[in-house]
């Protein structure tokens, strides 16, 4: 079994640094060394700072042991993660046991902690929670041989974002693909459109379709999220990567020019009521799910919806469309001459300090970082993995697997989610901070730098609390 080891076998790269990371290792050459890594990490005995390993042949090393992994998923997510749960049972003998925590993570775990009934794993859906957990001493850092696994298995960035103050803490396991807009293909024909590939193509398709009978967008106002999103997508593309870093470490204030000129960008969409349908105020009265109803829907509204590849499970499973036929997809345009974005999230295991069988969830998340642990979930569907070793034949649909080759194509190009980067209480709460500020300028954006102003301000707060 696995021990603590905080020493690093090499140094840890910063997620803020800028730029694309430098890789001494491509994909390829991290899976010629993935076949000895998952023997150690597999025999779950190894200790983590070096020393000799007695697997016992029988495969069962945890049996008797219980894992409980706390996380935010319900529904068939739930049950899918489940299957992987299973899949490590069968591996290791080691019973699991899942406790879901509804949204406010943060709140949950900390209430659990105090109560004496940590679990031993947590699935961490932002970076910004990760580093609180690893803040207040919540973690440990993960093992040498989950260490080597990422190294194997991940591009480098993946890495960073679990990484604090150069400790590893966090694998990441499930992953998003936030670069990706999708339409319908029947909408596009009779406007006589074609998926555009910059931004300016996008808003001159979103004109023709309008002049069609249809509006361009359904945008998802209701809650403040996918409003970072858009932002997020516009500015990553338009400034860059090394400056979409600064700012989302808050390094650079929201009154900087590049961050004005992605909300004026971002206004002369949101301030056409020929591309947004129902205008600012319709979307402000519209949830996700509207959203993507009004484009895939019985009676559509829309040709185009913005978001994540998790709009394909909506667009199956509650419209009953076929995703690859009814509804396609195509990456977000570049801006301005920029290359195009390509902006993840994803959920983080991390092993808690406080937890009754911290060992066995360790070995938990090390089965986490194999490709094979990511098959399973692929395998079941709703599921995208930045695991570069999993063979893309393992997702169930053609449109889910460019949507994987995309994200892990893109390698140290992707950045995280930024609001889920930020403070909670900027980033990422309903009616506050960025959510809200961005609410308001879909509603008006016809103040940019009043707006930055104001994002400024509840940014410098939040900060400053920590």
């Amino acid at each position: 079994m696995t021990t603590e080891c905080t020493g690093r076998t090499e140094s840890t790269r910063s997620a803020g640094s800028g730029g694309r990371t430098g890789r001494t290792r491509g994909a390829a050459a991290r899976r010629g060394t993935v076949a000895g890594a998952a023997s150690l990490v597999l025999a779950l005995t190894a200790t983590a700072c070096g020393g000799d390993s007695a697997a016992d042949p029988s495969g069962q090393e945890l049996k008797g042991q219980t894992v409980t992994v706390a996380g935010v998923w319900t529904g068939v997510e739930q049950e899918n993660f489940k299957k992987v749960m299973a899949a490590f049972t069968e591996k290791t003998g080691a019973e699991t046991k899942f406790v879901s925590t509804g949204d406010n993570v943060s709140t949950v775990i900390g209430s659990k902690i105090e109560g004496g009934n940590a679990p031993d794993v947590v699935m961490v859906p932002q970076v910004g929670v990760l580093r609180q957990f690893a803040d207040k001493g919540w973690l440990k850092p993960l093992s040498r041989d989950a260490d080597q696994l990422a190294d194997n298995h991940f591009a480098p960035v993946w890495k960073d974002y679990g990484t604090v103050d150069g400790v590893f803490y966090g694998l990441y396991f499930k992953a998003s693909h936030k670069s990706t807009v999708w339409y319908s293909p029947e909408a596009f024909e009779q406007a006589g459109v074609n998926p555009p590939e910059t931004y300016d193509q996008l808003l001159t398709a979103g004109r023709t379709l309008s002049d069609s009978g249809l509006a361009a967008f359904s945008v998802a106002g209701e809650a403040g999220w996918p409003l970072t999103d858009w932002f997020e997508n516009i500015y990553l593309s338009q400034a860059g990567p090394g400056m979409y870093d600064k700012l989302a470490h808050h390094e650079i204030p929201w009154t900087h020019p590049s961050v004005v000129e992605a909300l004026t960008t971002l206004g002369e969409l949101f301030g056409d009521d020929e591309l947004v349908e129902g205008g600012g105020t319709g979307a402000l009265r519209t949830d996700f799910p509207e959203s993507v109803e009004r484009v895939f829907g019985n009676e559509p509204k829309a040709g185009m919806v913005y978001e994540g590849d998790f709009v394909a499970g909506l667009i199956s499973g509650q419209f009953n469309k076929k995703v690859g036929e009814d509804a396609k997809f195509f990456p977000f345009p570049a801006v301005d001459g920029g290359e195009p974005p390509v902006v993840g999230g994803g959920d983080a295991a991390v092993v808690l300090r406080k937890g009754e069988n911290t060992e066995a969830g360790m070995a938990f998340v090390e089965f986490l970082a194999t490709p094979e642990a990511a098959e399973v979930w692929a395998e079941a569907g709703g599921f995208l993995s930045p695991n570069e070793s999993l063979d893309l034949n393992a997702y169930q649909d053609e449109t889910t697997r460019q949507t994987a080759e995309s994200l892990v194509a893109a390698g140290d190009d992707v950045r995280f989610d930024m609001s889920d980067q930020a403070p909670a209480a900027f980033g990422g709460t309903q009616g506050a901070g960025e959510w809200k500020l961005l609410q308001d300028f879909l509603r008006d954006p016809s103040d940019p730098a009043g707006t930055a102003e104001k994002l400024e301000a509840a940014a410098a707060k939040a900060w400053q609390r920590g």
